[in-house]
């Protein structure tokens, strides 16, 4: 592949795709972003970045849209970041997660089939089409194990089945037509940026507006988490190292049941902002009601990455859970805003 390289980063706006965007910009690399702007998509996530990249505003599921970009552009990889996400979202209201994480994915990969077609030599054989997914794929773990690339499929959640329904088509037009596809699967992302219906930032604004900590069931749901940062380190050495047809799974190495979680983040903000009455954020902690469906553990093997990518993490939980709180501490113009957005 081609350095500087020219992406075509869809769902850029939102909270994995700007960090993805950001880290392309640093390393001179010519950068679309495709993003629909619903509520998780941001322009002030971009802010870092403004006038480094072309944006255009519009949906995955419009083809014609989609190869014009590619042809006009000359466009040597997408990244496709662009998804619904939240699993308590896709229970309530499971349309739009089948609109966008299946008919999306396949007028991609169609569109970018037929892109891919008309190119020729070395074009056409540095071409990637990146699919961005979850280890919720998988299912749920027990006590002991972690997922890798040969686990088989099992998802629990409208959200996770509609993206096994993404994978699973990504690996079909590598197999069935050349495509040059490559499927990542990640654990728990946290980092700046993301949208506030997510366990962390949830959780911060929530302790900071003084409203309840809502904690499911007895928050002993295990989670591996990642820094953002990291995560699209490990998605460019895909885009760069990967084989076509191959599978990649990144994990964080920092496996934190919920409630160990919602502890530390309150511990964080005892310290850098305490609570006005003296008393600890942890009083406002609220056991609710667990999800329907909800996965107990979720862990990732990623050997695979590290052997044959070269994949290292620059962050642990530790001091990046503490730049994160920072960070949200720092920016509440941006909370603000991007929660008026999504009561809107």
């Amino acid at each position: 592949m081609p350095s500087p390289k020219n992406f075509l980063i869809t769902g850029g706006a939102g909270f994995i795709g700007s960090a993805f965007v950001a880290q392309a910009v640093a390393r001179g690399d010519k950068v679309v972003v495709l993003d629909a702007f619903t509520y998780a998509g941001h322009r002030e996530n971009l802010a870092d970045v403004e006038g480094k990249y072309t944006l255009v505003e519009g949906n995955i599921c419009d083809g014609p849209l989609v190869l014009r970009l590619l042809k006009e552009h000359a466009i040597d990889a997408v990244v496709n970041f662009a998804a619904e996400s939240h699993v308590d979202n896709s229970i309530a209201s499971p349309a739009a997660f089948i609109d966008t994480n299946i008919r999306g994915v396949y007028t991609m990969l169609e569109a970018a089939r037929g892109y891919w077609n008309s190119l020729s030599g070395t074009a056409k054989w540095d071409f990637r089409f990146l699919q961005i997914s979850t280890d919720e794929v998988f299912g749920s773990l027990g006590k002991t194990g972690k997922f890798s690339e040969q686990t088989p499929m099992h998802p629990n959640s409208p959200y996770s089945a509609s993206k096994a329904a993404g994978d699973h088509l990504a690996g079909a037009w590598f197999h069935t037509y050349g495509l040059p596809a490559i499927v990542t699967n990640c654990t728990n992302k946290y980092g700046p940026r993301q949208f506030p219906e997510k366990l962390i930032p949830h959780m911060i604004t929530s302790a900071l507006a003084g409203k309840p900590l809502p904690i499911y069931g007895d928050g002993q749901n295990v989670r591996d988490w990642i820094h953002v940062e990291d995560h699209c380190r490990g998605v460019y050495l895909a885009l760069t190292k990967g084989k076509p047809g191959e599978v990649y799974c990144f994990g964080g190495d920092a496996e934190k049941s919920n409630i160990d979680v919602v502890d530390t983040l309150c511990a964080i903000l005892d310290e850098l902002k305490p609570r006005a009455d003296g008393k600890s954020y942890k009083e406002q902690k609220a056991f609710v009601p667990d999800r329907p469906g909800h996965d107990r553990r979720y862990a990732i093997d990623d050997r695979k990455a590290v052997t044959k990518l070269g994949f290292t993490r620059e962050y642990t939980f530790e001091n990046g859970i503490r730049d994160t709180v920072e960070w949200y501490l720092a920016h509440e113009e941006w909370r603000k805003t991007v929660t008026s957005k999504k009561a809107a």
